[in-house]
């Protein structure tokens, strides 16, 4: 099988953060980012990271890690906008795995999971940790058409939604899955599990 693409999502505006999170720093020094992409780029094939227009800071940052960062100019109308701009970036992916830049905790290990099952034969994928399904999700080549039709700012929820018989969910020990950062208070949330990345 061909490979998975990690599309990590870096385009949000940040409203409920107060300034951009994706460039704050965690308890261990990395940035939020950063460390989401490093996560990412260890458990997938390549990554595409997606950035707003004016984050040419971030996307060095993005850069030096080893993704593959482009800049979409429709950022603002929200994140369906990112993600269909990063999968047709890259359309001969066997599979994606989108990813959240302020979800920093996920384990490689899970998101190796998750492109494994996307590999054996998967149309949805995802993780779930204590019954409640997590990030990333990964969609089959053949979504391709369905997720290129999004619009909004509700990401792929409605093809989850749509396809929820066939999603495979990956059982995994790690709360990271569930774990994003919306308020600066939430960068000490998982200060127990930095070591274990």
């Amino acid at each position: 099988m061909g490979s998975i693409t990690g599309i990590l999502l870096a385009a949000g505006a940040s409203q409920r953060f107060g300034s951009d999170k994706l460039t704050q720093r965690l308890p261990d020094g990395n940035l939020i980012a950063v460390r989401a992409c490093r996560n990412l780029l260890a458990g997938t094939d390549c990554v595409l990271a997606v950035v707003r227009p004016g984050g040419e800071a971030l996307a060095a940052q993005l850069q030096a890690e080893g993704a593959e960062v482009r800049i979409c100019a429709e950022a603002g109308q929200g994140m369906s906008a990112s993600l269909v701009f990063g999968i047709r970036a890259s359309p001969d992916a066997a599979g994606w795995l989108i990813a959240l830049a302020d979800m920093p905790w996920i384990a490689p290990s899970t998101i190796r999971k998750v492109a494994d099952t996307l590999r054996m034969g998967a149309i949805i994928a995802a993780p779930g940790w204590q019954g409640k399904r997590g990030h990333p999700v990964g969609f089959s080549q053949v979504l391709y058409p369905v997720l290129l039709a999004l619009s909004g700012d509700a990401g792929a929820k409605s093809v989850i939604q749509a396809y929820h018989e066939q999603i495979r969910i990956v059982d995994c020990d790690d709360p990271g899955v569930l774990q994003d950062i919306d308020k600066p208070e939430d960068l000490n949330l998982m200060t127990n599990y930095k070591n274990r990345l």
